[in-house]
């Protein structure tokens, strides 16, 4: 992942070393991401396996180094890593003091992809059926929603009710309509609603302005999304 050009602890050190002699600015937090162990999924593939664990282990000692060199700068608050797929790993390393979590706080689909983080999914997206072009097809307003990284099947929604729909493969998920394909198409009627899963948080939260909140089947409350606090940040 293309985040950021540091990568050594001496190139850690000498960012922190400008950034605290600039006068008005005070450095308190670092932050750091293993892409290659939290943002790769590794179910059915042992050589991916066997890359993060050995990874794991140089990464505890470069990035040790690299706190440790910043700490003689500068009273650090804060060290942070990790990401949701990499938590087992990021929580053993002693310089860290918080590991984020990021968009498996959701469960969305990617994370069905992974060995050891296996969370009931949290959240997901309803969209009302709008037209019905075949009797086997039955379109769904909107849906395309796709998440970061290579366009592929895995960045688009999943629908996960009911069962037995799935997207065309010319047409995938759309900006303004998503066809949906399959038996169960046929007892979709215009206003039913189909229920899918995103593959990461960021997409959902983007569009929505907040979470409905359930709890033994009733909607306990709301959490804004940034877009919903009137935040825009991309």
């Amino acid at each position: 992942m293309r985040r950021s050009p540091l990568h050594e602890p001496e190139a850690v050190v000498a960012l922190a070393t400008e950034v605290v002699r600039r006068p008005g600015f005070r450095l308190v937090g670092m932050m750091a991401y293993e892409a290659q162990i939290a943002g790769v999924v590794n179910k059915g593939h042992p050589v991916i396996r066997r890359m993060q664990a050995s990874s794991a282990t140089e990464l505890a000692e470069r990035r040790g180094r690299a706190v440790a060199g910043v700490r003689r700068l500068a009273e650090l608050e804060f060290v942070n890593g990790g990401g949701t797929g990499s938590i087992e790993s990021t929580r053993l390393d002693e310089s860290v003091t918080e590991v984020a979590a990021g968009s498996g706080l959701f469960g969305p689909h990617l994370f069905d992809g992974y060995t050891r983080f296996a969370p009931a999914p949290a959240a997901a997206f309803a969209l009302d059926v709008v037209r019905r072009p075949t009797i086997d097809i039955a379109t769904v307003l909107g849906g395309g929603w796709i998440a970061s990284g290579p366009a592929a099947a895995d960045r688009l929604p999943q629908v996960v009710w009911p069962q037995g729909l799935t997207m065309l493969a010319r047409e995938g998920a759309g900006e303004v309509q998503t066809p949906l394909l399959g038996e169960a198409a046929r007892t979709l009627h215009v206003g039913d609603r189909v229920w899918l899963r995103h593959t990461k948080a960021g997409e959902i939260s983007e569009h929505l302005d907040a979470f409905a909140v359930v709890e033994d089947g009733r909607v306990v409350g709301t959490l804004p999304t940034y877009r919903g606090e009137r935040k825009t940040f991309l």
